[in-house]
Protein backbone atom coordinates (compact mmCIF):
# COMPACT_ATOMS: atom_id res chain seq x y z
CA UNK A 1 0.00 0.00 0.00
CA UNK A 2 2.90 2.34 0.72
CA UNK A 3 4.28 1.57 -2.74
CA UNK A 4 0.92 2.27 -4.38
CA UNK A 5 0.62 5.49 -2.39
CA UNK A 6 3.99 6.69 -3.66
CA UNK A 7 3.00 5.88 -7.24
CA UNK A 8 -0.24 7.85 -6.95
CA UNK A 9 1.53 10.76 -5.29
CA UNK A 10 3.97 10.80 -8.20
CA UNK A 11 0.96 11.27 -10.48
CA UNK A 12 0.01 14.37 -8.51
CA UNK A 13 -2.77 12.78 -6.43
CA UNK A 14 -3.00 13.93 -2.81
CA UNK A 15 -2.82 10.71 -0.75
CA UNK A 16 -3.09 10.57 3.04
CA UNK A 17 -0.81 7.65 3.85
CA UNK A 18 -1.89 5.81 7.00
CA UNK A 19 -0.15 2.58 6.03
CA UNK A 20 3.39 3.23 7.20
CA UNK A 21 4.58 1.46 10.35
CA UNK A 22 7.27 3.86 11.48
CA UNK A 23 7.43 6.90 13.78
CA UNK A 24 7.14 10.21 11.98
CA UNK A 25 9.65 11.86 14.33
CA UNK A 26 13.33 12.63 13.84
CA UNK A 27 15.96 10.64 15.71
CA UNK A 28 16.79 12.53 18.96
CA UNK A 29 19.64 15.03 18.61
CA UNK A 30 21.92 13.43 21.23
CA UNK A 31 21.83 10.13 19.33
CA UNK A 32 22.60 11.81 16.01
CA UNK A 33 25.48 13.66 17.67
CA UNK A 34 26.87 10.36 18.93
CA UNK A 35 26.89 9.03 15.36
CA UNK A 36 28.76 12.10 14.09
CA UNK A 37 31.29 11.72 16.87
CA UNK A 38 31.79 8.05 15.98
CA UNK A 39 32.65 8.99 12.40
CA UNK A 40 35.15 11.61 13.57
CA UNK A 41 36.71 9.10 15.98
CA UNK A 42 37.24 6.53 13.23
CA UNK A 43 34.66 3.88 14.05
CA UNK A 44 34.48 2.92 10.38
CA UNK A 45 35.86 -0.63 10.36
CA UNK A 46 34.50 -4.14 10.78
CA UNK A 47 33.15 -4.93 14.21
CA UNK A 48 32.59 -8.26 16.00
CA UNK A 49 29.69 -10.13 14.40
CA UNK A 50 27.53 -9.87 17.53
CA UNK A 51 28.34 -6.17 17.98
CA UNK A 52 30.86 -4.11 19.92
CA UNK A 53 31.46 -5.44 23.42
CA UNK A 54 30.43 -2.14 25.02
CA UNK A 55 27.24 -2.07 22.96
CA UNK A 56 26.28 -5.55 24.15
CA UNK A 57 27.02 -4.37 27.68
CA UNK A 58 24.70 -1.41 27.04
CA UNK A 59 21.93 -3.85 26.06
CA UNK A 60 22.58 -5.77 29.28
CA UNK A 61 22.29 -2.48 31.18
CA UNK A 62 18.99 -1.66 29.45
CA UNK A 63 17.47 -5.08 30.18
CA UNK A 64 18.37 -4.73 33.86
CA UNK A 65 17.19 -1.11 34.12
CA UNK A 66 13.91 -1.45 32.23
CA UNK A 67 12.96 -5.09 32.66
CA UNK A 68 14.72 -6.33 35.80
CA UNK A 69 16.36 -9.13 33.79
CA UNK A 70 19.93 -10.34 34.24
CA UNK A 71 21.95 -11.19 31.13
CA UNK A 72 25.61 -11.36 30.16
CA UNK A 73 27.06 -9.72 27.02
CA UNK A 74 27.60 -13.21 25.56
CA UNK A 75 23.81 -13.66 25.49
CA UNK A 76 23.32 -10.59 23.30
CA UNK A 77 23.53 -10.56 19.49
CA UNK A 78 23.14 -7.22 17.69
CA UNK A 79 21.75 -7.36 14.15
CA UNK A 80 20.68 -5.28 11.18
CA UNK A 81 17.22 -4.57 12.57
CA UNK A 82 14.88 -6.57 14.79
CA UNK A 83 13.67 -8.50 11.73
CA UNK A 84 17.12 -10.05 11.32
CA UNK A 85 17.18 -10.79 15.05
CA UNK A 86 13.92 -12.73 14.65
CA UNK A 87 15.34 -14.54 11.62
CA UNK A 88 18.48 -15.50 13.53
CA UNK A 89 16.37 -16.88 16.38
CA UNK A 90 13.98 -18.87 14.19
CA UNK A 91 16.83 -20.30 12.12
CA UNK A 92 18.59 -21.29 15.34
CA UNK A 93 15.60 -23.17 16.76
CA UNK A 94 13.27 -24.54 14.08
CA UNK A 95 13.99 -27.71 12.10
CA UNK A 96 11.85 -29.17 9.29
CA UNK A 97 8.60 -30.51 10.72
CA UNK A 98 8.75 -28.55 13.98
CA UNK A 99 5.48 -26.88 14.94
CA UNK A 100 5.46 -23.15 15.64
CA UNK A 101 2.46 -21.57 17.38
CA UNK A 102 1.61 -18.01 16.28
CA UNK A 103 -1.41 -16.19 17.76
CA UNK A 104 -3.18 -14.05 15.19
CA UNK A 105 -3.35 -11.25 14.20
CA UNK A 106 0.44 -11.25 13.95
CA UNK A 107 3.38 -9.56 12.24
CA UNK A 108 3.66 -11.14 8.79
CA UNK A 109 7.38 -11.96 8.94
CA UNK A 110 6.91 -14.61 11.63
CA UNK A 111 5.20 -17.15 9.39
CA UNK A 112 7.48 -16.51 6.42
CA UNK A 113 10.54 -17.32 8.52
CA UNK A 114 8.94 -20.55 9.73
CA UNK A 115 8.31 -21.48 6.09
CA UNK A 116 11.97 -20.77 5.36
CA UNK A 117 12.90 -23.34 8.02
CA UNK A 118 10.31 -25.83 6.69
CA UNK A 119 8.50 -25.67 10.00
CA UNK A 120 4.77 -26.24 10.47
CA UNK A 121 2.79 -23.08 11.28
CA UNK A 122 -0.07 -23.39 13.74
CA UNK A 123 -2.11 -20.17 13.81
CA UNK A 124 -4.30 -19.54 16.86
CA UNK A 125 -7.00 -16.94 16.08
CA UNK A 126 -7.56 -14.38 18.83
CA UNK A 127 -10.83 -12.50 19.07
CA UNK A 128 -11.59 -8.80 19.26
CA UNK A 129 -13.61 -9.59 22.40
CA UNK A 130 -10.38 -10.67 24.12
CA UNK A 131 -8.51 -7.66 22.67
CA UNK A 132 -6.74 -9.99 20.23
CA UNK A 133 -4.75 -11.78 22.95
CA UNK A 134 -4.27 -15.54 23.25
CA UNK A 135 -5.76 -17.18 26.33
CA UNK A 136 -4.05 -19.88 28.44
CA UNK A 137 -6.73 -22.34 27.32
CA UNK A 138 -6.02 -21.64 23.66
CA UNK A 139 -2.29 -22.01 24.24
CA UNK A 140 -2.66 -25.31 26.07
CA UNK A 141 -4.90 -26.71 23.34
CA UNK A 142 -2.42 -25.73 20.62
CA UNK A 143 0.68 -27.37 22.11
CA UNK A 144 1.51 -30.87 20.88
CA UNK A 145 4.58 -33.12 21.23
CA UNK A 146 5.83 -31.56 17.96
CA UNK A 147 5.65 -27.97 19.24
CA UNK A 148 9.06 -26.33 19.25
CA UNK A 149 8.37 -22.58 19.39
CA UNK A 150 5.78 -19.96 20.35
CA UNK A 151 6.07 -16.48 18.77
CA UNK A 152 4.22 -13.35 19.84
CA UNK A 153 4.61 -9.60 20.26
CA UNK A 154 3.62 -7.22 23.06
CA UNK A 155 2.80 -4.45 22.29
CA UNK A 156 1.46 -6.04 19.13
CA UNK A 157 1.67 -5.05 15.50
CA UNK A 158 -1.03 -4.80 14.08
CA UNK A 159 -3.52 -4.66 16.96
CA UNK A 160 -1.78 -2.60 19.64
CA UNK A 161 -2.58 -5.31 22.21
CA UNK A 162 -0.44 -5.30 25.36
CA UNK A 163 -0.20 -8.32 27.65
CA UNK A 164 -0.44 -7.47 31.35
CA UNK A 165 1.72 -9.10 33.98
CA UNK A 166 -1.22 -11.24 35.09
CA UNK A 167 -1.95 -12.36 31.53
CA UNK A 168 1.68 -13.30 30.95
CA UNK A 169 1.82 -15.13 34.30
CA UNK A 170 -1.16 -17.23 33.20
CA UNK A 171 0.59 -18.12 29.94
CA UNK A 172 3.78 -18.88 31.89
CA UNK A 173 1.89 -21.50 33.91
CA UNK A 174 1.10 -23.29 30.66
CA UNK A 175 4.68 -23.11 29.44
CA UNK A 176 5.88 -24.51 32.77
CA UNK A 177 4.11 -27.74 31.83
CA UNK A 178 5.87 -27.84 28.46
CA UNK A 179 9.61 -27.30 29.05
CA UNK A 180 10.50 -28.28 25.47
CA UNK A 181 8.85 -25.17 23.97
CA UNK A 182 10.93 -22.08 23.19
CA UNK A 183 9.40 -18.58 23.21
CA UNK A 184 10.21 -15.63 20.98
CA UNK A 185 8.96 -12.45 22.65
CA UNK A 186 9.00 -9.55 20.19
CA UNK A 187 9.20 -6.40 22.34
CA UNK A 188 10.15 -3.87 19.67
CA UNK A 189 7.22 -1.56 20.66
CA UNK A 190 8.13 -1.78 24.37
CA UNK A 191 8.24 1.96 25.07
CA UNK A 192 5.05 2.73 23.11
CA UNK A 193 2.77 1.54 25.90
CA UNK A 194 -0.23 3.50 27.18
CA UNK A 195 -1.43 1.26 30.01
CA UNK A 196 1.50 0.94 32.40
CA UNK A 197 4.93 -0.61 32.68
CA UNK A 198 6.04 -3.03 29.98
CA UNK A 199 6.13 -6.63 31.16
CA UNK A 200 8.31 -9.39 29.70
CA UNK A 201 7.38 -13.06 29.84
CA UNK A 202 11.06 -13.83 30.54
CA UNK A 203 10.54 -12.70 34.16
CA UNK A 204 8.57 -15.82 35.15
CA UNK A 205 10.21 -18.87 36.69
CA UNK A 206 12.80 -20.46 34.45
CA UNK A 207 11.26 -19.15 31.22
CA UNK A 208 14.25 -16.88 30.64
CA UNK A 209 16.24 -20.04 29.93
CA UNK A 210 14.12 -20.67 26.81
CA UNK A 211 12.89 -17.19 25.91
CA UNK A 212 14.46 -15.09 23.17
CA UNK A 213 13.71 -11.40 23.64
CA UNK A 214 13.67 -9.36 20.44
CA UNK A 215 14.07 -5.59 20.60
CA UNK A 216 15.72 -2.69 18.81
CA UNK A 217 15.86 1.04 18.24
CA UNK A 218 13.47 1.63 15.34
CA UNK A 219 10.19 2.28 17.15
CA UNK A 220 11.14 3.64 20.57
CA UNK A 221 13.91 5.94 19.33
CA UNK A 222 12.59 6.77 15.82
CA UNK A 223 15.61 5.06 14.23
CA UNK A 224 14.01 2.92 11.53
CA UNK A 225 16.62 3.72 8.89
CA UNK A 226 19.56 3.14 11.20
CA UNK A 227 18.89 -0.63 11.16
CA UNK A 228 19.74 -1.99 14.58
CA UNK A 229 17.97 -4.73 16.48
CA UNK A 230 19.13 -7.23 19.05
CA UNK A 231 18.21 -10.45 20.76
CA UNK A 232 18.80 -11.61 24.32
CA UNK A 233 18.78 -15.38 24.47
CA UNK A 234 19.95 -18.51 26.27
CA UNK A 235 23.69 -18.98 25.61
CA UNK A 236 23.28 -21.83 23.10
CA UNK A 237 20.75 -19.87 21.02
CA UNK A 238 22.88 -16.71 21.13
CA UNK A 239 25.92 -18.68 19.99
CA UNK A 240 23.94 -20.20 17.10
CA UNK A 241 22.55 -16.78 16.11
CA UNK A 242 26.08 -15.35 16.08
CA UNK A 243 27.24 -18.17 13.81
CA UNK A 244 24.29 -17.80 11.42
CA UNK A 245 24.68 -14.02 11.20
CA UNK A 246 28.37 -14.36 10.44
CA UNK A 247 27.45 -16.09 7.17
CA UNK A 248 24.65 -13.69 6.17
CA UNK A 249 25.61 -10.10 6.96
CA UNK A 250 28.33 -10.08 9.62
CA UNK A 251 27.77 -7.14 11.98
CA UNK A 252 25.49 -4.18 11.48
CA UNK A 253 26.78 -0.64 10.76
CA UNK A 254 29.60 0.44 13.08
CA UNK A 255 28.32 4.03 13.26
CA UNK A 256 24.82 2.89 14.19
CA UNK A 257 26.30 0.71 16.92
CA UNK A 258 28.08 3.66 18.53
CA UNK A 259 24.88 5.73 18.38
CA UNK A 260 22.97 2.83 19.91
CA UNK A 261 25.15 2.91 23.03
CA UNK A 262 24.04 6.49 23.62
CA UNK A 263 20.39 5.59 22.98
CA UNK A 264 20.37 2.59 25.30
CA UNK A 265 22.27 4.13 28.19
CA UNK A 266 20.94 7.69 28.06
CA UNK A 267 17.76 9.25 29.39
CA UNK A 268 14.45 8.31 27.79
CA UNK A 269 13.08 11.86 27.79
CA UNK A 270 12.89 12.11 24.00
CA UNK A 271 11.32 8.68 23.66
CA UNK A 272 8.68 9.44 26.26
CA UNK A 273 7.87 12.79 24.61
CA UNK A 274 7.24 10.90 21.36
CA UNK A 275 5.00 8.41 23.17
CA UNK A 276 3.02 11.30 24.70
CA UNK A 277 2.30 12.55 21.17
CA UNK A 278 1.22 9.09 20.07
CA UNK A 279 -1.12 8.92 23.05
CA UNK A 280 -2.80 12.18 22.01
CA UNK A 281 -3.23 10.87 18.47
CA UNK A 282 -4.60 7.57 19.75
CA UNK A 283 -7.29 9.38 21.74
CA UNK A 284 -8.24 11.47 18.71
CA UNK A 285 -8.37 8.70 16.13
CA UNK A 286 -10.11 6.23 18.45
CA UNK A 287 -12.92 8.71 19.05
CA UNK A 288 -13.11 9.68 15.38
CA UNK A 289 -13.23 6.11 14.08
CA UNK A 290 -15.74 5.09 16.76
CA UNK A 291 -18.14 7.63 15.30
CA UNK A 292 -18.09 6.09 11.81
CA UNK A 293 -21.11 3.78 11.37
CA UNK A 294 -20.12 0.21 10.52
CA UNK A 295 -16.64 0.23 12.10
CA UNK A 296 -16.04 -1.95 15.16
CA UNK A 297 -13.17 -0.39 17.09
CA UNK A 298 -11.24 -1.17 20.26
CA UNK A 299 -8.78 1.23 21.86
CA UNK A 300 -5.20 -0.05 21.42
CA UNK A 301 -3.01 -0.34 24.50
CA UNK A 302 0.31 0.11 22.73
CA UNK A 303 2.13 0.63 19.39
CA UNK A 304 0.60 3.15 16.95
CA UNK A 305 -2.08 1.25 15.04
CA UNK A 306 -5.86 1.06 14.99
CA UNK A 307 -7.22 -2.30 13.86
CA UNK A 308 -10.97 -1.89 13.26
CA UNK A 309 -13.28 -4.66 12.11
CA UNK A 310 -14.71 -3.56 8.75
CA UNK A 311 -16.69 -6.67 7.84
CA UNK A 312 -19.95 -4.69 7.95
CA UNK A 313 -18.93 -3.17 4.59
CA UNK A 314 -18.43 -6.49 2.82
CA UNK A 315 -21.07 -6.95 0.13
CA UNK A 316 -21.47 -3.21 -0.50
CA UNK A 317 -20.61 -1.10 -3.53
CA UNK A 318 -20.37 2.45 -4.84
CA UNK A 319 -19.81 3.96 -8.28
CA UNK A 320 -19.05 0.63 -9.93
CA UNK A 321 -16.70 -0.59 -7.19
CA UNK A 322 -17.73 -3.65 -5.19
CA UNK A 323 -16.31 -4.47 -1.77
CA UNK A 324 -16.17 -8.20 -1.08
CA UNK A 325 -13.37 -8.22 1.51
CA UNK A 326 -10.78 -6.10 3.31
CA UNK A 327 -8.47 -6.09 0.29
CA UNK A 328 -11.23 -4.57 -1.82
CA UNK A 329 -12.02 -2.02 0.88
CA UNK A 330 -8.39 -0.89 1.07
CA UNK A 331 -8.25 -0.41 -2.69
CA UNK A 332 -11.58 1.41 -2.64
CA UNK A 333 -10.34 3.81 0.07
CA UNK A 334 -7.08 4.34 -1.80
CA UNK A 335 -8.59 5.11 -5.21
CA UNK A 336 -11.90 6.70 -4.21
CA UNK A 337 -11.00 8.43 -0.93
CA UNK A 338 -7.24 8.78 -1.45
CA UNK A 339 -6.41 7.23 1.93
CA UNK A 340 -3.90 4.40 2.23
CA UNK A 341 -4.46 1.69 4.87
CA UNK A 342 -3.46 -2.00 5.07
CA UNK A 343 -5.67 -5.07 4.74
CA UNK A 344 -6.05 -7.25 7.82
CA UNK A 345 -5.71 -10.30 5.60
CA UNK A 346 -1.96 -9.68 5.67
CA UNK A 347 -2.08 -10.34 9.42
CA UNK A 348 -4.45 -13.36 9.28
CA UNK A 349 -7.45 -11.22 10.26
CA UNK A 350 -9.39 -10.79 7.00
CA UNK A 351 -12.25 -8.83 8.58
CA UNK A 352 -10.06 -5.91 9.62
CA UNK A 353 -7.84 -3.14 8.31
CA UNK A 354 -4.75 -1.59 9.93
CA UNK A 355 -4.53 2.18 10.25
CA UNK A 356 -1.28 3.77 11.40
CA UNK A 357 -1.53 6.93 13.47
CA UNK A 358 2.19 7.64 13.15
CA UNK A 359 1.29 10.81 11.31
CA UNK A 360 0.51 14.44 12.11
CA UNK A 361 -2.79 15.33 13.76
CA UNK A 362 -3.65 17.34 10.65
CA UNK A 363 -3.12 14.34 8.38
CA UNK A 364 -5.02 12.04 10.73
CA UNK A 365 -8.00 14.40 10.80
CA UNK A 366 -8.04 14.64 7.01
CA UNK A 367 -7.57 10.89 6.60
CA UNK A 368 -10.44 10.01 8.96
CA UNK A 369 -12.70 12.58 7.26
CA UNK A 370 -12.00 11.05 3.86
CA UNK A 371 -12.58 7.55 5.24
CA UNK A 372 -15.91 8.56 6.78
CA UNK A 373 -17.04 10.13 3.49
CA UNK A 374 -15.96 7.12 1.44
CA UNK A 375 -17.43 4.50 3.76
CA UNK A 376 -20.65 6.47 3.99
CA UNK A 377 -21.17 6.07 0.24
CA UNK A 378 -21.02 2.28 0.30
CA UNK A 379 -24.47 0.71 0.12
Amino acid sequence: MAKLSRELKAQGIDIVDLSIGEPDFETPVHIRDAAKKAIDEGFTHYTPVAGYADLRQAVVHKLKRDNGLEYTPEQIVVSTGAKQSIANAVLSIVDPGDEVIIPTPYWVTYSELVKLCQGVIKFVPCSIENKYKITPEQLEAAITPATRLFMFSSPCNPTGAVYSKAELAALAEVFARHPEVFIIADEIYEYINYVGQHESIAQFGDLKDRTIIINGLSKGFAMTGWRLGYLAAPPAVAKAADKIQSQFTSATCSITQRAAITALTGELTSAMAMVAKFKERRAFIYKALSEIPGLKVIEPEGAFYMFPDVSAFFGTSYDGTSVKNADDLCMYLLHKSHVSVVTGAAFQQPGCIRISYANSMEKLAEGVKRMADGLGKLK
